[in-house]
């Protein structure tokens, strides 16, 4: 019999959580709020601008680290939007920030390393670090402070084996924007223990209000920090797959090394619709991210209104955290009951960490306003009759 490697049979066993129980009912009504999928369409500008380099035959090999192009113009757009001062060849276009968090993680933790997650995490993170042998650490984030980052929290985890901390801002799940502030304190904690930082910053350009700070921004943060980011959520590119990774120049050259084993380079003609989302396509975005904030703001107001359950305003991503630990009802129950009773897929709050226990996540950028007010309405029913 066909035994599979060590390294994948000995790894996280988190899946996709309520998506996938949700595949296993048999309910044709159900009303998806579980999956971080952008209900928007890819914005015609960029739609026509890989069409036009695919029917120009940019359909060959292409430059192993991205079309020179579109890194010159994510130079740009890193010094102006960012405040990261990066060459062109300091950005790896990469399938996502999937792959790009793969490369970094299989570039740089050796087995044995500890890697810490600030809980609630990200799930995918875990399976990849382990995958490069390294050994997951959790540090709660602080939830009496809507989510804060405890600097003093994270120096208490480190020891001499710990090589590296992840940072996912704006926050999934909780909404959070972490302020100069918060970063600057952890910047300090992994100047001083030499420490990487592998800073997710997917949902950089969807906050509502709060301004988002990248931390290789911040002094002492550049040579030491790789940067993902990806065109998924803002310009509604989920099912591209595109995203591009960002060092200095010696972490640069390993990812590569990571990423042209593993795919060799990424789609050359979609790589042009990525350079008009960066040159020609703000103003769609910000139609796209004004929606989102809209039905944030109805979600946030509907909860609230529902007894034992308490929302607090996200200050970015797509989705609501509401406390719903007033219920007495663990969050993975509460979650696979709203699935089978009010036909609502929501993800547990445990899903992502022990911290998260407590709470649900809700994403109100899946589904259009319609869609969202019926599940609000059967959320509502559910919770009145409790």
């Amino acid at each position: 019999m066909t035994k599979l490697a060590s390294r994948i049979t000995g790894t996280s066993k988190k899946s996709y959580g309520m998506y996938e129980q949700a595949l296993r009912l048999d309910a044709d009504d159900l009303i998806h709020l579980e999956l971080g999928r952008p209900v928007h369409d890819t914005p015609a500008v960029i739609k026509e601008a890989a069409i036009t380099a695919l029917c120009e035959g940019h359909v060959h090999y292409g430059d192993m680290m991205g079309e020179r192009a579109l890194r010159s113009a994510l130079s740009v757009k890193l010094r102006d939007f960012n405040a990261i001062d990066a060459s062109p060849d300091e950005i790896l276009v990469t399938n996502g920030l999937t792959q790009g968090s793969f490369a970094a993680f299989m570039a740089l933790v050796n087995p044995g390393d500890e890697v810490i997650l600030l809980d609630p995490y990200y799930p995918q993170h875990v399976g990849k670090i382990e995958l490069a042998g390294g050994r997951v650490v959790t540090v709660p984030l602080d939830a009496d402070n809507g989510f804060a980052i405890r600097a003093d929290w994270i120096d208490a985890a480190i020891t001499p084996a710990t090589r590296m901390i992840v940072l996912v801002n704006p926050a999934n799940p909780t909404g959070r924007v972490y302020t100069r502030a918060e970063l600057e304190a952890l910047a300090d904690v992994a100047i001083r223990h030499d420490l990487i930082v592998v800073s997710d910053e997917v949902y950089e350009y969807i906050t509502f209000g709060a301004r988002h700070v990248s931390i290789a921004s911040l002094p002492g943060m550049r040579e030491r920090t790789v940067s993902l980011f990806a065109f998924t959520k803002a310009y509604a590119m989920d099912g591209w797959r595109l995203g591009y990774a960002v060092a200095a120049p010696e972490i640069v050259a390993g990812l590569v090394k990571i990423s042209t084993s593993a795919v060799t380079h990424v789609n050359s003609f979609i790589q042009f619709g990525a350079l008009a989302a960066v040159t020609d396509g703000a103003a769609e975005m910000q139609a796209m991210v004004d929606d989102d904030r809209r039905k944030r703001d109805l979600v946030v107001s509907r909860l609230n209104q529902m007894p034992q359950v308490r929302c607090a305003e996200p200050q970015g991503t797509i989705y609501a955290f509401p406390d719903i630990s007033a219920t007495g009802i663990p969050a993975q129950q509460l979650a696979e009951r709203l699935l089978h009773e009010a036909h609502v897929v929501v993800e547990a709050g445990s899903f992502y960490g022990t911290a998260g226990e407590g709470h649900l996540r809700i994403c109100f950028g899946s589904e259009p306003e319609d869609r969202i007010t019926e599940a609000l309405d059967r959320l509502g029913h559910f919770f009145n009759a409790l």
